[in-house]
């Protein structure tokens, strides 16, 4: 599992013209999953993303996590996170997990985030998602779980 982390100001989803999720401050998560992947790996994800400080305390160092500032989540599937672009001009996906296997543990991850303190929003998997984003610093962070 990849999870590119990315802090927000704002950030918001459209498909087919229509807002399906946005928050203010907060975390865009773009989550990948890889063939290998299975639902194990999930809460230490989970975990990991909701204790990462990476939000600035009164002096400006990354104290913070995002429950601390009273932010949300936005998380978005994306598996050309697992793209291997080593070879020619074209991205290959084999190592991506298959659709089904990802739409499950996506569906997992967005549970178990839910299950934390943290209000969470989401794309729509496999969905053509348009994504805008303010990237407050910009902090982004790649995690390999």
């Amino acid at each position: 599992m990849r999870v590119l982390v990315q802090r927000v100001s704002s950030a918001g989803v459209e498909v087919d013209g229509r807002v399906v999720g946005s928050i203010g401050s907060g975390l865009l998560l773009f989550a990948g999953f890889g063939r290998e992947d299975c639902s194990a790996i999930l809460p230490a994800a989970v975990k990991k993303v909701l204790s990462m400080r990476v939000f600035g305390d009164a002096e400006g160092k990354l104290n913070l996590n995002v429950e601390d500032v009273h932010g949300s989540l936005l998380v978005v599937s994306q598996f050309t996170l697992y793209a291997d672009c080593s070879r020619g001009r074209r991205p290959d996906f084999t190592p991506a997990a298959p659709p089904q296997l990802a739409e499950q543990l996506y569906g997992e991850f967005v549970r178990l985030l839910r299950e934390g303190p943290v209000p969470v929003q989401t794309g729509i998997f496999a969905a053509d998602m348009q994504v805008c984003l303010v990237n407050a610093g910009p902090v982004t962070f790649l995690l390999e779980f």
